[in-house]
């Protein structure tokens, strides 16, 4: 159900717009400055595309394209101009909006940023790519979990970024700190389509929750991004798919009563609730237990793969990295830090 792509809202439904952004191509400042207005621009688009929509999203790299450039004078800073005028458009335009940046981080190399700012301008959402790309993508690990927020109307709301979305425990774990709405933004190329597609819809049914999901779209002469937005309803099933259009916006009623409806009533493939439940049918509530051992090993700092010898990629030398030097840091840089 997606109420033709939320043109007819009902009382209980969110309208979700995901901007199939075309790829840029962003290596000056000048060029920063020109993509930022471009973004505020697509707002305003979104806007007028649908009255009734309660969020606009960006994709991953909407800002800075595909270059991979870490360099100082690109990045943003979250008191900077870039988020300034994010903060602007979601007030003219009285809409919430996603946005992705490169963030500048005076400790290592930079994080893969991704916020969530509300009709009266400010951020609901901050969130760091916990899992970076690699050995393609040179980002700083995140380090500030995944936040889940109230979103637009009361939905519970996650943002998780592109590769993150290749891991189930991240979908998980939106659900679990009860997220209603997941929403993946992504840069990705085609080679990647086929998991783009079974991973959006898995994510959602796994954990009952809808998704919303959009790569970048178009090419800049060096890379081609899918665009193919996807929403996926809790049930697994596709409500709406975009294609490889540029600049078009694909929206959706999200219906967060349903979700609550099927966590609440479902019994056959209540995932979520049946994980820590398991057998309930023979044993009061279920086994309450953790049987699997890498959960142990993880919390344990021991986690290693029987072919762990055997990985040949350890490291984003094969992508013309050098090896790093540094431990990962839990309190790396603070929320917010000033770009110098």
């Amino acid at each position: 159900m997606s109420g033709l792509s939320g043109l007819n809202k009902s009382p209980n439904g969110v309208v979700v717009g995901l901007v199939q952004l075309q790829l840029p191509v962003v290596e000056t400042t000048e060029q920063l400055a020109r993509q930022t207005q471009r973004i505020v621009d697509m707002v305003g688009k979104a806007r007028r595309n649908n009255a009734g929509m309660d969020l606009v999203v960006f994709p991953e790299y909407a800002l800075h394209g595909l270059s991979m450039n870490t360099s100082a004078e690109l990045m943003c800073s979250m008191d900077g101009p870039e988020v300034a005028a994010f903060k602007a458009a979601c007030v003219e335009h009285r809409l919430w909006g996603c946005f992705s940046l490169m963030e500048y981080n005076p400790n290592g190399n930079p994080y893969n940023t991704g916020i969530v700012i509300n009709d009266q301008g400010e951020v609901a959402l901050y969130y760091r790519k916990l899992h970076p790309w690699v050995p393609v993508e040179a980002w700083e690990p995140g380090n500030v979990g995944i936040p889940v927020i109230d979103g637009p109307k009361g939905i519970k709301l996650a943002l998780i970024i592109c590769h993150d979305g290749m891991f189930p425990e991240m979908a998980r774990e939106c659900a679990y700190k009860g997220a209603e709405l997941m929403l993946r933004t992504a840069g990705y190329t085609p080679p990647i389509r086929h998991a783009w597609k079974i991973t959006n819809q898995a994510n959602a049914f796994q954990n009952l929750m809808v998704t919303a999901s959009v790569c970048l779209c178009g090419s800049d002469g060096s890379f081609d991004s899918m665009g193919e937005a996807m929403f996926c309803n809790f049930d697994g099933t596709v409500m709406v798919e975009g294609g490889g259009r540029a600049d078009e916006v694909i929206t959706c009623e999200v219906r967060p009563d349903l979700v609550r409806e099927a966590r609440q009533h479902w019994g056959v493939e209540n995932n979520p609730y049946q994980l820590w439940h398991r057998g309930y049918v023979a044993v009061k509530g279920g086994a309450m237990d953790c049987p699997y051992t890498f959960m142990h090993d993880m919390v344990n700092g021991n986690f290693t793969l029987p072919w762990e010898a055997q990985v040949v990629h350890t490291d984003g030398t094969s992508c013309g990295f050098p090896p790093p030097t540094r431990v990962h840091a839990l309190d790396n840089m603070p929320v917010g830090t000033t770009k110098t």
